[in-house]
C-alpha cells in the first residue's frame, strides 16, 4: 500500500514538474520575442537623424528582427517586430510615434503587443 501511495506521489511530481517547464518555456519566449522587437526598431532607429526611412532585418540563434522607420519633416513612426526561435515559437512588435522638436525626439505613444 505504502509503496502504491510513493508511486502515486512520484508521478504527480513529474506531472508537474513537466508543467512547470512548459510555463517557463513560454516566459522565455515571450522576453524573447519582446527583445528582438525592441532590438529592431532601435536599430531602425539609429539612422533617424541622416535618413528618412531605414529597415532593419536580421536572424541568430534566439530568432528574427525587423525594424521599420519612416520620418516625415517633423514626425516619425518606427515598427519593431521579434520572432523567438526555439521549443516555444513567439512573436510581438512595438509601435513608435512620435515628433521632432528642433534636435529633441519626442515620443507620443508606443503600443508593445506580445
Amino acid at each position: 500500500m505504502l509503496a502504491i501511495l510513493y508511486v502515486a506521489l512520484i508521478e504527480l511530481l513529474l506531472l508537474d514538474s513537466a508543467r512547470e517547464l512548459g510555463e517557463a518555456r513560454r516566459f522565455r519566449a515571450r522576453v524573447v520575442a519582446a527583445t528582438l522587437a525592441e532590438n529592431g526598431a532601435e536599430l531602425a532607429a539609429a539612422s533617424i537623424v541622416s535618413k528618412d526611412s531605414a529597415t532593419v532585418n536580421d536572424s541568430d540563434a534566439q530568432g528574427t528582427i525587423f525594424g521599420h522607420m519612416t520620418k516625415t519633416a517633423n514626425q516619425f513612426r518606427i515598427r519593431g517586430e521579434g520572432s523567438a526561435a526555439g521549443v516555444v515559437h513567439t512573436s510581438a512588435t512595438v509601435q513608435l510615434q512620435g515628433r521632432i522638436e528642433g534636435k529633441q525626439l519626442k515620443i507620443d505613444y508606443a503600443v508593445h503587443t506580445p
